[in-house]
């Protein structure tokens, strides 16, 4: 039952942003003239599926339910054809358009993936409104122990919470670590953030009005901070929330905040793994987002799987505007060298470059399947 609902949930998070984003480059080529060849829902593997072909373009639906596929005339892309491309260039061509009609068409799906992010975000706070912290750092609740990842594998270390150690209880309020008044739970994070597994003090009113003060040690954990995986310092203690109903127009700000956070915190993941600073066994594939999904689906329902939907759309969006050979981003920066130099790069070269960035990229899918079945069993 649990691989039959990760296959389902995993097909739902990723078949939808994929199809609209592929949905993207179809619109905008339509727009400019462009030739679109091939449209697809689902990936139509091995050539089995349902097609039909209207004016010239095939429409068609994949054996495989997993996004979509979008082909037109002018560009080598995946499938690497570039017979058509040693010809001078059709007026129904990408390759016979300005620079700005290419950035355009290929801007498309990435600008699709990141309004699909925002549109989810803007519903799920307009009809479920807003849990905010309540700034008083009051206690809700404690966790009596906490998980620790072995940094090296192997199984995962289960202690005892320092809050449990201490002996802080629901309603207690923390008064001051190591000295430094706490007004707020930003406090606390920014008091416990860098100093894990140091021994610290806090002093707190106990709910029925005790003053008590003692030691412990902080149990460390990694964690990104946004720009890098830090060990975090953990307490145990979660404080309390309230929900607040938001208008439709708060709540699409929100929304575009957290489409932006969640770009920028992904684009300095990847500069992190790039520059050595994450680990690369905290890279994730298809199978782990398949187990986050399916952990979803199970604890959180639908709304949840909607919320991990609309991350994966930003982050997809993200992925595909960098400038990586065989991307939007890739094929973006072609268009802009050759609109710079006035004239289309050597169909050779394109090629080349096309064929580089497809293996680089199916190298980093085979290489996160691995990372994640090794993830499973460590």
């Amino acid at each position: 039952m649990d691989f039959i609902t990760s296959i389902l949930s995993i097909i739902f998070i990723l078949s939808i942003p994929v199809f609209l984003h592929e949905l993207g480059h179809y619109m905008a080529a339509r727009s400019v003239g462009i030739r679109v060849e091939k449209f697809y829902v689902g990936m139509n593997l091995f050539g089995m599926g349902i097609k039909k072909v209207i004016n010239g373009t095939e429409y068609g639906i994949g054996l495989f339910p997993l996004g979509g596929y979008v082909k037109v005339s002018g560009i080598i892309d995946e499938s690497l054809d570039s017979e058509k491309s040693t010809s001078e260039p059709q007026e129904h061509e990408f390759r016979s358009k300005n620079t700005f009609q290419k950035l355009w068409f290929l801007s498309a799906g990435v600008l699709m993936n990141f309004l699909l992010s925002i549109v989810i975000f803007t519903f799920l706070y307009f009809f479920n409104g807003s849990y905010e912290l309540v700034e008083e750092p009051i206690i809700n609740s404690i966790s009596e122990t906490i998980e620790i990842p072995n940094p090296d594998g192997g199984d995962i270390e289960t202690v005892l919470s320092p809050a449990a150690q201490l002996g802080l209880k629901k309603d207690d309020k923390i008064l001051r670590i190591d000295g430094i008044d706490i007004k707020t739970w930003s406090d606390i994070s920014i008091n416990l953030s860098n100093k894990a597994d140091s021994i610290i003090n806090i002093e707190w009113l106990t709910s029925n009005g005790y003053n008590k003060s003692s030691s412990v040690k902080l149990v460390g954990r990694p964690a990104f901070d946004g720009k890098k995986i830090i060990n975090q310092g953990i307490l145990g203690v979660m404080g309390n929330t309230i929900h607040r109903e938001i208008s439709f127009f708060e709540s699409f700000q929100i929304a575009v905040l957290n489409t932006g956070n969640i770009i920028i915190s992904s684009f300095y993941g990847f500069i992190g793994i790039i520059s050595g600073n994450m680990p690369l066994e905290y890279v994730s594939g298809i199978v782990g987002i398949a187990g986050v999904a399916s952990e979803q689906a199970k604890t959180g329902g639908l709304i949840a799987l909607i919320s991990l939907m609309a991350f994966i759309s930003a982050n997809l969006g993200l992925i595909n505007i960098l400038p990586i050979p065989g991307l939007d981003g890739g094929h973006a920066l072609l268009s802009i060298i050759e609109g710079v130099i006035g004239r289309e790069l050597p169909i050779k070269i394109k090629y080349t470059i096309q064929f580089i960035g497809i293996f680089l990229i199916l190298s980093l899918f085979i290489f996160t399947i691995f990372n994640d079945i090794r993830n499973i069993f460590n």
